[in-house]
């Protein structure tokens, strides 16, 4: 077992907790460059799809996980992001210009639904940006003239110092980077006032503004800033796809990053890359087993939304720290094996918000 002694308040901010930390997510990163050349290019699109889902769970994470906001309307966010970036191509704007346009711009639309629904919460919040997604959804449809409404938008092909990607490998290196950028920031975020205020405001909202913390303004930050990440999955998704529609962009989607979110592993960036593998990973399991199924099971419409909510439902009753949090306690076990003890590792009993005040 490791110990870590910490001899300056300084140990508490950085990102890397011991230099075993910096070798092994080296080696991952050495890994993950490695793919393309070793897989075929099905895998490697699959696992482009499972980055771009992961920087779109960051997004989610931060407004759910970390400030405890529930939003159903990022999948209206994504298809900004997403229509955002193909327009900016179209008209002839450089890729690296455009792919961090389409974040902000994004982040103004977080703004403005993030000042509305200051004073909501809970299932409440979730209602308002169900709503903001519909009205977006219904732009994309009747808003013929920019977005091609029902017809679709084709995604220009973007290049960076005139190499292509929109191959499966080139979309695959490129929201890996993408993705490391964004884990970095969020991980150097959540070290600032701003991100220990989000945390307080997810814990306590009363505690948070008796300490000074300004709500309003703290959680329009927390909605820009996941709708600029959530922005920039857009801009990846819309090369991913190659293709824009409307009705990608739907409730479904947003229940997929609410999963990811909860399955993950509720307040964990590390969560958020099991629960893109688990959402992008499971549809694919569907379409092996379906024809081995019954059927009446495999061929029953919805059975892939119903998975997802009786996974979801699980998860919340028997396993509320998600898949990291299953990591946690079985490497804890192991590293207190002989020595441990059945009640270090029983799950702890979770209280709602309103219990806490008790």
């Amino acid at each position: 077992m490791r110990y870590l002694f910490k001899t300056d308040y300084r140990q508490d901010l950085t990102i890397w907790r011991h230099r075993g930390d910096l070798f092994w997510y080296g080696l991952l990163c050495i890994a993950l460059l490695a793919i393309p050349f070793v897989l075929g290019e099905f895998y490697v699109g699959e696992l482009g799809g499972v980055f771009i889902f992961a920087v779109a769970g960051v997004g989610m994470m931060l407004l759910a996980g970390y400030t405890g906001l529930i939003s159903l309307g990022n999948a209206a966010f994504l298809g900004i992001g997403a229509y955002t970036n193909s327009i900016l191509l179209a008209h002839g704007v450089p890729l690296l210009i455009s792919l961090p346009a389409s974040g902000l711009f994004t982040g103004l639309f977080g703004i403005a639904i993030g000042l509305p629904t200051l004073r909501m919460s809970g299932l409440y919040l979730a209602i308002a940006t169900l709503a903001f997604g519909s009205i977006v959804g219904t732009v994309f449809q009747k808003w013929d003239a920019v977005t091609g409404g029902f017809d679709g938008f084709p995604v220009p092909e973007p290049y960076i110092f005139g190499i292509p990607i929109q191959s499966a490998t080139g979309v695959y290196y490129l929201s890996l980077a993408v993705l490391v950028i964004v884990l970095w920031l969020s991980a150097n975020l959540l070290r600032t006032p701003l991100g220990r205020a989000m945390v307080a405001i997810r814990d306590s909202e009363i505690s948070a503004q008796s300490m000074g913390i300004h709500l309003a303004r703290y959680k329009t930050f927390a909605f820009a800033i996941s709708a600029f990440i959530t922005g920039l999955a857009g801009a990846l998704f819309a090369h991913y796809v190659r293709f824009l529609a409307p009705d990608a962009f739907d409730v479904l989607l947003s229940v997929q990053f609410v999963t990811i979110v909860f399955v993950g592993g509720l307040g964990s960036l590390h969560g958020v890359i099991y629960g893109a593998l688990f959402v992008r990973l499971l549809p694919q399991f569907i379409a092996i087993i379906r024809d081995e199924l019954p059927f009446g099971i495999g061929r029953m419409p919805g059975l892939e939304p119903s998975l997802f909510g009786l996974v979801l439902v699980l998860v919340i009753l028997f396993e509320p720290g998600g898949i990291y949090g299953r990591w946690i306690k079985i490497k804890h076990w192991f590293q207190a094996y002989p020595l441990k003890r059945r009640s270090s590792f029983r799950r702890q009993k979770s209280y709602a918000r309103s219990e806490r005040l008790r």
